[in-house]
């Protein structure tokens, strides 16, 4: 007997596949999924994935065989962890906290993954901060029996550049999808708001959608402050529009609360922000829409623009977006260092996977890998989880990556824009001025509040306690500290790199 035993996720394809399988589709959604589950892997086995489009981490149990087969969804939606007891058993589950409350976990900190979190600010790959605990890895089954474990990946993207087409072709079928997407990604019963920054994807989503309101972060620092922006793209699509005003002092407050709920440290100070909406949107609605995806299929970031300057050379050092330590500084702050734990060691395969490909699919499917699951996803799905709201992103689906993989980079980046076929796309239902609006991030005015001493107490608190002496050289880490306050506020990411990692240990090993 096949039993479902932990599942989080939203099947997209569940009419065609209630149809396949012979199933009610007037069930309930929690137990239409559960039983498109078992009966799909009842009927397709290990191959169940290629049929399922969406967001999805499950394990099964096989009672007869006392085997368990788990999966993860394709791009790494939905986190999923898994841990070896010293006797020999499987503890799993979609939050790392499932395990860490099973009799048999040994709780230790895993110090090597410190080097690679000051470098990307988050967790790459597949191992945790908590020692034995791992990942499964997108696009990966795991089945343990009798004790032995063993990982298959089911998928990994593939680029297959068509110079056939054109520019007008490709926003074509990027439009005719994403048009495919909306009538999937709820039921017509369901009601949802839709997150809505200043830049394209989010606005094209809002545009697609039947979401009569959208919902934003702003701040009193005008300069930072995208809410503006939104607010006239919620008047022009004729939607409800809600600004989260962030101030300082609940940043900094809820800081404790996002690591714990993050389950590991994340650097992001974009994460702090997005939590903060969240709990905002989760006042007035259950599920929103977000527009996650497209900046690393599409070629959406600045740095792009200069993949053919890098050329081969970026297997030297391209890690994915963030990479802010260098080597010899962490090797000048930690306490314990180990030269042959490096950040490209995670980014190798990959590049052993893309021989051959242009340098800009090269670094998207870096991102696509490594950034994506580790920083973006795990943002998404953590915070919205807490905050009991559902996040659902239209433009992360296999198909629409499928586009992408045949684009060729031309269609993605040129010398003045980025995005190109997938900005002219959503200029079919938006006005040029939005399509093609230079991306500026989620940005946050961190740079400044981290310097101000009428909010960063905690910030000097942790730098200067015992914990970090534990893991860094105080005067080393002082001596980054005083030259960011003394004027170099390049160096904010660093600060706060180190003391998002010290507010997660304090929470899971000193409080806890």
């Amino acid at each position: 007997m096949i039993e479902l035993k932990t599942y989080r996720g939203h099947i997209r394809n569940w009419e065609t596949l209630c149809d396949a399988l012979s199933l009610d589709k007037s069930l309930p959604r929690e137990e239409r999924e559960r039983r498109i589950l078992l009966k799909g892997y009842e009927v397709w086995g290990n191959s169940l994935p290629e049929h399922l489009y969406g967001m999805f981490a499950f394990a099964l149990y096989d009672t007869g065989a006392e085997k368990w087969i788990c999966f993860r969804d394709h791009f790494g939606t939905k986190p999923f962890y898994y841990y070896v007891t010293a006797d020999g058993r499987l503890l799993c589950g979609t939050m790392i906290r499932d395990i860490l409350s099973q009799e048999g976990f040994v709780k230790e900190l895993n110090e090597e993954m410190l080097q690679i979190y000051l470098s990307l600010t988050y967790v790459a790959g597949e191992n945790t901060f908590f020692q034995g605990v791992k990942k499964l890895m997108p696009g990966c089954l795991l089945e343990f029996q009798g004790g032995k474990l063993q990982i298959t990946r089911y998928w990994k993207p593939e680029f297959r550049p068509d110079e056939s087409r054109s520019l007008e072709d490709w926003a074509d079928e990027i439009h005719t999808t994403v048009q495919q997407m909306m009538r999937e990604i709820k039921t017509p019963d369901e009601t949802a708001e839709s997150f809505l920054s200043g830049g394209v994807d989010s606005s094209y989503v809002l545009a697609m959608s039947d979401a009569k309101r959208a919902d934003s972060c702003g701040y009193d620092e005008e300069r930072f402050d995208e809410s503006r922006i939104a607010a006239k793209t919620a008047e022009l699509l004729g939607v409800e529009h809600s600004v989260a005003k962030i101030t300082p002092e609940q940043y900094f407050e809820i800081v404790p609360y996002v690591m714990y709920h993050m389950e590991q440290p994340l650097g992001d100070a974009s994460a702090i922000v997005f939590t903060l909406g969240c709990n905002a949107a989760a006042q007035h609605t259950k599920l929103c829409y977000s527009g996650e995806g497209a900046d690393e299929f599409f070629g959406g970031y600045n740095m792009y623009r200069n993949a053919e300057r890098y050329g081969d050379n970026l297997r030297t050092f391209y890690v994915g977006n963030t990479n802010i330590m260098k080597e010899d500084e962490k090797q000048r702050i930690l306490q314990h260092y180990n030269p042959d734990v490096l950040p490209i060691h995670i980014a190798e395969p990959i590049y052993a996977e893309t021989a051959g490909l242009d340098p800009l699919t090269v670094m998207s499917d870096v991102d696509i890998q490594i950034w994506l699951e580790g920083d973006i996803y795990l943002n998404v799905d953590k915070m919205s989880t807490a905050a009991g709201l559902e996040i659902r992103m239209p433009l992360t689906d296999r198909r629409v990556f499928d586009i992408a993989s045949r684009m060729p980079a031309r269609f993605k980046v040129n010398d003045e824009q980025n995005k190109v076929a997938f900005r002219t796309a959503a200029a079919k239902v938006l006005p040029e001025e939005i399509a093609f609006r230079k991306k500026l991030g989620f940005i946050v005015p961190i740079r400044l509040w981290l310097a101000d001493e009428r909010y960063n107490g905690d910030v000097r608190r942790l730098l200067q306690s015992e914990i970090a002496a534990k893991f860094f050289k105080p005067q080393e880490l002082q001596a980054i500290y005083d030259d960011y306050t003394g004027g170099n506020s390049d160096l904010w990411r660093k600060i706060w790199t180190v003391y998002t990692f010290l507010v997660w240990y304090e929470e899971y090993f000193v409080k806890r």
